[in-house]
C-alpha cells in the first residue's frame, strides 16, 4: 500500500482517476465478486485484455474487454504483477496509459484474495462434487479450470459428458448427480450399450457444460429399443429438441394420440411395438426386437392407426409418428 501511495502522489492530475480505480476494486471487494466477475471488470475497465495464470492451481484465464474469457495465458508484451504463486497481467496493444500501473496493482491484490477464495471453497480432491462443478452451467470458468485441475484433466484436453439412468459401471470419473449418474471420459465415450445413456459431443474440458446439456437432451430421447443415444449423432433434430417448450408439444394431436394409446390396458406395449416399428420399417423385425409374433404385431399396428388416424405403411406416415414419439420423449 505504501508503494500504492507514493505512485498516486507522482500521478498528479490523474490522482482522482486513481482513487476511482481503487474505489472500482474495493467495491468488488466489499460485494464479495468472483474471479469471473473480476476478470470481466478489470478488462471493460482497462479496455484490453487482463488475466490470471496460475498453473499451479489450473488457472490459466484470459478475459476480453467484450466479457468473454478463455483459458489462455498472457501475450509476451503484457504488463505483469506476481503475487505469491500466480501472474496478473494486462496487454494493450498501444501504449501503456497512465493509470495502467494502478489498474494492474489493484487488479492483483485483488486478484490475490479472490483467489484464495476460489480455492478454499472447492472440493478436496476425490469428492464426486468436483465432477458436478465441471458440468455445471452456473459454475464459473475459474472454479471449472480449477476442478479440471484437480482431476487431473487440461482444460483445453478433449473430453465427452454421458449421463445415465441408473449406475453403469463406468470409469473412475463419474459421480451421482440426482437420479442419474454423470461421466467425464477423454475423447469418445466407451459406455454400456444396455444402459439408457444421452452421450453429449466432444469439446475441451473447459467447456463441459455445454456437453453435459447435450447429453441430457440426448438421454430424454434414449429408449429400451435405442438405449444408447449420442448428440452428435441427432443432426437438426437437436436443435428441434433444445427449441421445443412444453406448451407446443401439448398442441400436438399426435402427441394426445399417443397419449390415449398410453392410457390404455398394454399401452405401454403397444408404444414399444410403435418404436420398434419406426426402428426397423419392418412388422417381421419388429416383432424380433420386442419378442412378439408378427402377427401380433401387425393385429397391434392396425388398433395404432385407428387411435393415431393416419396410415404407417408409408414413409411420411412413419416419419409422422417418429417425430410425434420425439416429441412426447422430450415433453
Amino acid at each position: 500500500m505504501k508503494g500504492l501511495l507514493l505512485r498516486l502522489s507522482a500521478l498528479d492530475a490523474d490522482a482522482e482517476s486513481a482513487v476511482r480505480v481503487i474505489g472500482f476494486f474495493d467495491a468488488l471487494m466489499t460485494d464479495r465478486a468472483d474471479l469471473n466477475t473480476l476478470l470481466k471488470s478489470t478488462a471493460a475497465l482497462a479496455e484490453c485484455p487482463v488475466g490470471i495464470e496460475a498453473a499451479g492451481r489450473g488457472l490459466v484465464l484470459r478475459a476480453e474487454p467484450s466479457g468473454a474469457i478463455d483459458v489462455a495465458g498472457p501475450p509476451a508484451a503484457a504488463q505483469i504483477r506476481e503475487y505469491g504463486d500466480a501472474v496478473f497481467w494486462l496487454a494493450r496493444d498501444a501504449e501503456p496509459l497512465s493509470l495502467d500501473e494502478i489498474v494492474l496493482e489493484r487488479f492483483a491484490l485483488t486478484g490475490a484474495v479472490l483467489l484464495d477464495r476460489t480455492v478454499s471453497k472447492l472440493p478436496a480432491v476425490g469428492d464426486p462434487a468436483l465432477v458436478e462443478l465441471v458440468v455445471s452451467a452456473t459454475a464459473g470458468i475459474a472454479e471449472r479450470s480449477r476442478a479440471l485441475h484437480l482431476l487431473g484433466i487440461a482444460p483445453s484436453a478433449p473430453l465427452q459428458v454421458a449421463v445415465s439412468r441408473g449406475t453403469p459401471v463406468t470409469r473412475q470419473l463419474s459421480a451421482p448427480i440426482g437420479d442419474h449418474t454423470v461421466s467425464l471420459w477423454p475423447g469418445r465415450a466407451d459406455v454400456d450399450p444396455d444402459v439408457r445413456t444421452g452421450v453429449g459431443p466432444v469439446v475441451p474440458a473447459i467447456r463441459a457444460a455445454e456437453s453435459w446439456r447435450d447429453a441430457c437432451t440426448a438421454l430424454r430421447l434414449a429408449s429400451p429399443e435405442e438405449p444408447v443415444v449420442r448428440a452428435d449423432e441427432l443432426g437438426g433434430l437437436l436443435v428441434l429438441a433444445e427449441r421445443l417448450r412444453p406448451e407446443d408439444i401439448a398442441t400436438s394431436p399426435d402427441v394426445a394420440a399417443l397419449d390415449r394409446i398410453a392410457a390404455e390396458p398394454g399401452g405401454d406395449d403397444l408404444l414399444a411395438i410403435l418404436r420398434a416399428y419406426c426402428f426397423t420399417d419392418s412388422v417381421r423385425k419388429a416383432a424380433a426386437l420386442v419378442y412378439r409374433h408378427h402377427s401380433t404385431v401387425a393385429y397391434r399396428l392396425e388398433h395404432a392407426v385407428e387411435v393415431l388416424g393416419f396410415e404407417l405403411d408409408n414413409p411420411h406416415g412413419r416419419y409422422r409418428l417418429y417425430l410425434a414419439l420425439v416429441m412426447r420423449a422430450l415433453r
